[in-house]
């Protein structure tokens, strides 16, 4: 009798627990206008060059020494002190770089237990004040039970986009959910952010900050994801529009290949790429092969040992013309992505 007592607990306290999370499910509309925390004077872009960079900062909690529980690994979270130094690193990597016209951050805690409560984009806005801001969520969850012996507990972070121009419109786009209940319900709802900038020529600069689905191995899942930007991207283009889209999209280009030794780093490719008839063939998708931009969690790093990838990039409007890319080696010191530039010229701006 004892034993059936514990069993029929145990299954109360997980139905409950279960009904709990339902009804705290973050569920946001397919599109929603985001706010603008602007902290610049009305601006629209006057020159025709800009730069730009793309970075997961890895909610400063994916620093080299660590690996993580969803890659492989074991842990959920480093330690308080490690955090707080790489948040610290990545703010220094971010003022070197205020040439930088938009930035586009990926895995920005807001408020969670595996970064210790750090408020991080408002940390990043307050330190980086020549910068407009736009925030929006992705990971809403009040309680992630998973591992069960370290719990990985409440998260809520998403992306940060930085403008030195403001924003007319900003816009949260959801991803279709692409994961079954309930594992949907402790996992991140994938968006992507739509932000629109005057041009002195009358026309709008369209920045897309995407952070796609991860350890996914199916290419048609992620087919359903990539419908969905690919139509914005070409709306707006065919309307005679500038787009960019950058960040974090977890796929291989199509024809990405590492040059010569990848900087010394071990090349592993990606489960999924995005296919060569994602874009029109005038479109650039634009990566660099010299260094990668990510690097597998299943244990700490070891260059030249534990697996790298990239799949950091920017996909340009043929409008737009590349000079430059690159992806900076930090050697995954302070996150588990490194950061990508790249410097670019919009066409018919003078």
């Amino acid at each position: 009798m004892g034993l059936l007592i514990l069993v029929v607990s145990v299954l109360l306290l997980i139905t409950g627990f279960v009904i709990w999370i339902s009804i705290s499910d973050y569920a946001p509309p397919k599109v929603e206008p985001i706010q603008v925390n602007q902290l610049q004077p009305n601006s629209h872009i006057q020159s025709s060059r800009m730069h730009l960079a793309t970075w997961n900062i890895g909610y400063a909690g994916l620093g080299s020494g660590m690996d993580f529980f969803y890659d492989g690994g074991k842990k959920t979270k480093d330690t308080e002190k490690q955090t707080s130094a790489n948040l610290a690193g990545i703010l220094n990597i971010l003022k070197k770089n205020e040439s930088i016209d938009i930035w586009l951050l990926q895995e920005v805690d807001k408020k969670a237990k595996r970064s210790y409560w750090k408020n991080e984009p408002e940390i990043i806005q307050t330190e980086m004040p020549r910068y407009n801001t736009v925030f929006a969520t992705n990971y809403k969850v009040p309680f992630v039970p998973v591992p069960v012996t370290s719990p990985m507990g409440e998260v809520e972070g998403g992306l940060l986009l930085l403008s030195v121009y403001t924003p007319t419109l900003c816009r949260r786009h959801a991803y279709p959910a692409i994961e079954k209940w309930p594992q949907s319900l402790f996992l991140l709802d994938r968006c992507f952010i739509e932000t629109r900038v005057p041009t002195i020529n009358g026309k709008e600069l369209i920045v897309i900050n995407t952070h796609n689905s991860a350890f996914v191995k199916d290419q048609a899942l992620m087919e359903k994801e990539l419908a969905v930007i690919r139509n914005l991207m070409m709306t707006e283009y065919l309307s005679g529009n500038y787009v960019i889209a950058g960040g974090d999209w977890n796929m291989n280009p199509y024809d990405f290949e590492p040059a010569a030794d990848y900087n010394g780093h071990k090349f592993i490719a990606a489960d999924v790429k995005i296919k060569k008839g994602f874009m029109p063939g005038d479109w650039q998708i634009v990566s660099d092969n010299d260094a990668p931009s990510n690097r597998h969690l299943d244990e700490a790093y070891v260059k030249g040992k534990t697996g790298a990838t990239t799949i950091d990039f920017f996909v340009l409007s043929p409008n737009i013309k590349l000079n430059k890319v690159i992806t900076v080696d930090l050697g995954f010191e302070f996150s588990d992505h490194n950061p990508v530039f790249i410097d670019i010229e919009l066409s018919g701006m003078n």
